[in-house]
């Protein structure tokens, strides 16, 4: 039910006796009378009600009333600075920018959200007036729509004819589409139990890939290294100032016979002061004996797709045979490679072997916190169950390991989409290559800190599967695999994961619930308001145990961000402009402290080691090294950060919100809270109050 204002009762009296009672009266009329029931009575809690006088009782009520004043207080303080920010944000708008809408096509979603938050305020107000005036026609679940003698006036009239047109025209399209989002969300919630239950097997079978024997075997020192395959290191970066230093001291320290590695820095930087401080860098490992080549392309066409393409058409690639991708902002430890090529020996259909990413900044905010969970659920469950039973999965663009023959056999980097890894692996697969994900092995990386960034890395991340899926069904359909195999790939992996969850999750929780306040006829039932979506959430948090006390913001969170991805689903699926954007994800460059100190050691070590210095001129170095120093020297002008203003999320949390009061006229206990909490989430949100902000 809806908030109560009703106090229950502080004391409960205790009717139920045991033992035989003793009843000791002392001489002195001055002393009490003491009853005790059995042998330990004496020592046990003294029943709260007996001995209490006035005195007490109002001591008691003080203490009550202090701590429910402290409560109110800080809820109170809560409420006051929320009103502030919205005042200093909405009104006088001190410190904020509005998201950008580049055409009508990115303005048609706030339209639509916008039209239903006017329809559902006119709504509101002919409730309220009818609630007022004691116009209630639905204490019974049958509909009683009265008759023209019982007209008293033209709003009522009016308001009865809005009863019958609801009921006749409105509430059915309503049931219809909700019971299809019902129906959508049940097939969801039971793909993700399956992958739940497949990953409990794996676990209790304990399966994980395994390398047979010994494959690399150093027999002595003048043939070191010659059993060890040619591997090629790629780093594609596009002004990543803050993560290209520690990206290349990792990679370059990697446990590998140095004549068979080969590193590619492969620089899209726009900014020259950036390009030459990864050349300085680059450099500097060169000196030190690393194979590593520094590469720019003049036109940078196709992202990060194009990067890697053009990279790969080098002529001395064809000496190579496994290539290993990492993003500018990974890690990896320096036994990545001899933990994930020996997977390779033997295994001549193996084209991927994958990586679990691990992260350095899961603690830095709430945000953080809740996109570990939802990646640590991708790993661990959706990919490892994956790549055990059906030997498939999306690659995750870094930190994986390539055969270079399954890359070429299978057309190579396109850059047809915003999403090259998955195109990929998607041709690979139709191709007959087998993937392995290792959830043993992690490479440490970082996660977005602001929600600005966080929301362009969720839009391409779910407009590029769209683009991609109508791009390669016809080839998935004409391929040669199994019925089996093609269903998972069209239904499963497009359809429901990337298509179904973000469009019943907006338009169930975002557009029919509200609405249903105002559409009594609609109501959707308590279990999938409630139940379902508390259990999925569970399930979704079982991989990070430690971020149980977040399973509520972050089954909020999740259906705040229905919006971004749903938008992302409509532009990809019709191909429309923001589907071709690439934003690169803004980094902070963050570092934990022992990873900083593991690094420094390694680094000390490799510097006590002699090395092979490869010729490059110290006039050249120096000069790189002196504008690294200018450059790190020189003072930084301030960086202020700006909140930003989403119009999509303010404009759902006032529907939200608008429906949360309606609720709470007709006593809808859970549909209240949830749509209060909900469209809370919302305002939050939309005020950019999550995650840092952007500079």
């Amino acid at each position: 039910m809806a908030p109560s204002l009703g106090i229950s009762k502080w004391w409960a009296k205790d009717s139920t006796r045991k033992g035989n009672p003793v009843v000791v009266t002392m001489e002195n009329p001055n002393y009490s009378v003491l009853e005790i029931d059995g042998p330990d009575a004496a020592f046990r809690p003294v029943d709260k009600d007996r001995g209490k006088n006035a005195k007490q009782y109002t001591w008691v009520w003080l203490l009550k009333a202090h701590r429910a004043v402290g409560c109110v207080a800080w809820v109170g303080n809560l409420m006051w600075a929320l009103l502030g920010s919205i005042k200093k944000r909405l009104i006088f708008g001190e410190g904020v920018t509005m998201e950008s809408e580049k055409s009508w096509k990115g303005r048609f979603l706030f339209r639509l959200i916008l039209a239903f938050l006017v329809m559902a305020l006119c709504f509101l107000a002919f409730e309220v007036v009818a609630h007022l005036n004691g116009w209630h026609y639905f204490q019974s679940n049958n509909l009683h729509i009265p008759q023209t003698s019982e007209i008293k006036g033209w709003l009522h009239t009016v308001y009865v004819s809005w009863l019958e047109f609801r009921a006749d025209y409105i509430a059915p399209a309503i049931v219809s589409l909700s019971n299809f989002c019902v129906a959508l969300f049940l097939i969801q919630s039971a793909d993700r139990m399956l992958l739940c239950l497949g990953c409990f097997w794996i676990k209790y079978k304990k399966i994980k890939p395994t390398i047979e024997g010994e494959p690399f075997k150093l027999a002595d020192l003048e043939g070191a290294g010659c059993s060890y395959p040619m591997v090629l290191v790629q780093i594609p970066m596009c002004n990543e100032r803050e993560v290209y230093e520690q990206s290349i001291s990792a990679v370059c320290q990697l446990d590998w016979p140095k004549e068979r590695l080969l590193i590619q820095i492969l620089d899209d930087s726009d900014d020259e002061s950036i390009q030459w401080l990864i050349k300085a860098e680059v450099s500097k490992w060169s000196q030190k004996g690393i194979n590593i080549i520094y590469r720019h392309r003049l036109v940078r066409t196709g992202y990060k797709a194009g990067n890697l393409k053009s990279a790969m058409n080098c002529d001395y690639v064809k000496d190579y045979e496994y290539v290993a991708i990492f993003d500018a902002d990974f890690q990896p430890n320096p036994d990545f490679l001899k933990l994930t090529i020996p997977h390779f020996k033997d295994n001549p259909e193996l084209g991927l072997v994958q990586a679990r990413w691990t992260f350095v900044n899961k603690d830095e905010n709430l945000l953080t916190r809740l996109q570990n969970i939802n990646l640590c659920f991708h790993f661990e469950v959706e990919q490892q169950v994956n790549g055990v039973f059906l030997n498939f999965f999306g690659f995750n663009g870094t930190a994986g390991v390539w055969r270079i023959k399954a890359l070429e056999e299978s057309g190579g980097w396109l850059e047809r989409t915003t999403v090259e890894d998955m195109d990929i692996a998607v041709r690979a697969h139709l191709n007959g290559w087998k993937f392995i994900f290792l959830n043993d092995v992690k490479v440490l990386c970082e996660l977005p800190e602001s929600y600005e960034a966080y929301k362009k890395q969720q839009h391409r991340w779910h407009s590029g599967p769209m683009h991609l899926f109508r791009l390669c069904l016809p080839a998935v359909i004409a391929s040669k695999l199994t019925f089996f195999k093609k269903a998972n790939l069209i239904l499963l992996f497009f359809l429901l994961r990337k298509l179904i969850l973000p469009f019943y999750s907006f338009t169930l929780f975002c557009i029919i619930l509200p609405l249903t306040m105002f559409v009594p006829e609609a109501e959707l039932p308590l279990w999938v308001i409630c139940y379902v979506p508390v259990f999925m959430s569970f399930l979704n948090i079982l991989p990070s145990p430690g971020s149980f006390p977040f399973i509520v913001p972050y089954l909020l969170f999740e259906n705040t961000m229905s919006v971004t991805k749903f938008n992302a689903m409509v532009s990809g699926l019709f191909k429309l402009g923001s589907s071709y954007e690439w934003v690169v994800t803004k980094k902070a460059g963050r570092s934990s402290e022992p990873d900083l100190l593991a690094a420094e050691e390694r680094e000390a070590k490799a510097m006590n080691h002699p090395q092979l210095f490869r010729g490059t001129s110290d006039s050249g170095l120096s000069e790189l090294n002196k504008l690294k120093g200018h450059q790190d020297a020189a003072p930084k002008p301030p960086v202020k950060k700006m909140n930003k203003i989403y119009k999509k999320e303010l404009t759902l949390a006032f529907l939200l919100l608008t429906a949360a009061i309606r609720s709470l006229l007709s006593a809808q206990g859970v549909h209240f809270y949830f749509l209060l909490f909900q469209g809370v989430t919302f305002l939050l949100v939309g005020l950019d109050l999550i995650g840092e902000q952007m500079s």
